[in-house]
């Protein structure tokens, strides 16, 4: 006779709460004899084997100490981990018994990596049923004052983690593997454009200087308000973006070969206000005259035009205001996952807010997001580049180019920074003494004028792996666009 369907679904309700986690025991004991019978079976596996990860306490235990014993230059046999491990009952056999079982039972150490991998895994398994049930009774229990986003972001840092985790790589190298990624990386950086290690930023002097944007780095580019921070890191992301071509893999994935995929954080600007520059920029169309409708049909094909050719750039924006450093590394590690990243960009610095509440100490505030930051780097192995403001103290001065001193909040960001830019441009501040038209000083002005029209400095005030210095850009400000600047090396030979 069949039983009620409401008996059934409790029957297999029941059943599945008394499910037992993966694990498997056969090779948590054929891995601790392994290690019983020839200590060597333990650096196998211990780069990335811990006594947690074992389903049985007593397994733990064992190999806990085992391990102690071992990476203390003593040897760890059945007779040396009894006096450690007591004289516990497991189940009607001593200690001494199961160790001296698990030791006689052990046939080989050549497969402890084998043993230790499956253990491993296992423990991985455990681990996401841990997150999904966390996930499931917070989304059940959740106070009033959590939102479903801090859960979110929380239960993807959690995967994140476990994902990387889940790697065996680590350790030692042979010299042979470390001089064939060497050649590796410079094969690939002769075939890359520019013959960069790094990224290309497109702006060939910037690039000779630092070889590109290198992976893991934290790049700061800070400058007073209006001398273009914004527009350069814009030009910097969409040549990035726009120089991309992908290499299919022959497991299926998709390598970045050249330019790279670009995430743009813009908490001070709008997605449609980032939009706008950027095609400007490509069109050749005043921003200004774009905003206010004043283009002719011309300059409307030139933009419509601009677009067509952008709709497949992989650059992504994300225009969130007020979000804190925690929650940017979520997203960015989500994009990573999703769409692929190659460059992260952060505009700007002092708009992020820390993991807890806004504290009255904005110095500390900064220093957990400029760590966080470079974390956040070494995590996703992309460069990212960072925005911020400079304090007031250099318009106090004759000589107005930033120095390290001046970036607002300065000791973590310096310290935490592998470089540190920053743009200036000397025409705004000739542009803003303009004297009264016809008088001497004005003639000298207009020509201190042509002299800076047209022309930025990036000052390199810090690069951990290069040198420092100044290096000369061209800049179009009805366009927000920098590009090279013209020298006589690059023009043409005069007859």
């Amino acid at each position: 006779m069949a039983l009620p369907n409401a008996l059934v679904a409790k029957l297999e309700t029941v059943q599945a709460e008394y499910r037992v986690a993966p694990h498997n025991i056969d090779a948590e004991q054929a891995l601790i004899g392994a290690v019983l019978v020839n200590n060597d079976a333990y650096y196998r596996v211990s780069d990335f084997l811990l006594p947690e990860h074992f389903m049985e306490e007593v397994h733990r235990r064992i190999f806990e100490t085992a391990a102690s014993l071992i990476k203390a230059g003593k040897l760890a046999t059945p007779i040396t981990l009894k006096t450690y491990l007591g004289d516990a009952d497991l189940g009607g056999i001593t200690v001494m018994a199961y160790l001296a079982r698990l030791a006689a039972e052990a046939t080989t150490v050549f497969n402890a990596a084998d043993y230790g991998r499956t253990i491993y895994d296992l423990a991985i398994r455990r681990r996401l049923i841990t997150i999904g049930e966390d996930l499931v009774n917070g989304a059940y229990e959740a106070p009033v004052e959590s939102a479903p986003r801090d859960q979110i972001e929380e239960t993807e840092r959690r995967l994140y983690e476990l994902a990387e985790a889940g790697k065996y790589d680590g350790g030692f190298q042979k010299f042979s593997d470390a001089l064939t990624a060497a050649v590796d990386m410079a094969a690939k950086a002769y075939q890359r454009e520019g013959k960069l290690s790094g990224i290309a930023t497109g702006l060939s002097d910037l690039d000779a200087k630092m070889g590109g944007l290198q992976p893991s780095d934290l790049i700061i580019l800070a400058g007073r308000p209006a001398m273009g921070k914004t527009s350069l890191v814009t030009n910097i992301g969409f040549n990035i973006a726009k120089a991309y071509q992908g290499e299919k893999q022959t497991d299926g994935t998709i390598k970045t070969k050249n330019g790279g995929i670009v995430g743009f954080f813009s908490l001070e600007m709008s997605a449609e206000q980032l939009a706008t520059r950027i095609i400007a920029e490509q069109s050749g169309v005043p921003s200004y005259k774009i905003r206010r409708g004043d283009i002719r049909p011309e300059d409307f094909y030139k933009i419509t035009d601009a677009a067509r050719d952008m709709q497949t750039i992989p650059f992504y924006i994300d225009q969130s205001g007020g979000i804190s450093i925690a929650q940017l590394a979520a997203r960015a590690r989500r994009l990573k996952r999703q769409k692929g990243l190659d460059v992260l960009i952060v505009d700007y610095l002092q708009l992020l807010a820390g993991s807890g509440k806004r504290s009255d100490n904005r110095v500390q505030e900064m220093t957990e997001i400029t760590t966080g930051m470079k974390a956040l780097a070494k995590e996703l192995s992309v460069p990212i580049i960072a925005l911020s403001q400079l304090s007031r103290q250099v318009e106090n001065r004759d000589d107005k180019r930033p120095q390290l001193s001046d970036l607002r909040e300065s000791g973590s960001i310096e310290q935490d920074a592998d470089v540190v830019m920053f743009v200036f441009r000397e025409e705004y501040y000739v542009n803003n003494k303009k004297p009264r038209e016809g008088t001497e000083e004005f003639f000298a002005w207009e020509a201190e004028m042509n002299r800076v029209h047209g022309k930025a400095e990036v000052i390199l005030g810090k690069q951990r792996h290069g040198p420092t210095g100044t290096v000369e850009l061209a800049f179009d400000a009805n366009i927000t666009r920098f590009t090279n600047l013209a020298s006589d090396e690059r023009m043409p030979e005069r007859m």
